[in-house]
């Protein structure tokens, strides 16, 4: 973020950088730089505060999914927290829907899947695979 003088008066905050993660502090602000559930900027707002926050094109929305489904990845092995396995969840919707697959479809193509080639409710780990 840039503070640039506004012909109106006041300050004017800039984004200068799209650069992801981590959050960095810069003059008493988070600096974020990351895809947020749709109620965040309300939910600041809420609490006193200002965010600063644009809406992604296409091809931002599809990186910038890919990368949080690995924070709620490592944020899940981190915690083993059961909502952190919802925001994955909540994730894999939207990659769904940016993939033009529905709900409903992804879930039919799980089970079929896991009706052709089982779960993971066995435990099952293959160490090797040995030629006859």
């Amino acid at each position: 973020m840039g503070d640039v003088k506004n012909p109106r008066g006041g300050v004017r905050k800039i984004k200068t950088s799209i650069e992801p993660y981590p959050a960095e502090e810069i003059l008493g602000e988070k600096v974020y730089n990351k895809l947020v559930r749709d109620k965040i900027p309300e939910l600041i707002r809420e609490a006193g505060k200002e965010p600063i926050f644009r809406v992604a094109d296409k091809h931002q929305y599809k990186r910038l999914l890919q990368q949080k489904m690995w924070e709620e990845i490592e944020e899940f092995i981190a915690s083993g927290n059961k909502e952190e396995l919802a925001d994955i969840l909540e994730v894999v919707k939207a990659l769904a829907m940016q993939q033009g697959v529905s709900w409903r479809e992804l879930v039919a193509l799980t089970d079929e899947k896991a009706k052709q080639r089982g779960g993971f409710g066995e435990m099952i780990v293959l160490e090797r695979v040995l030629d006859e």
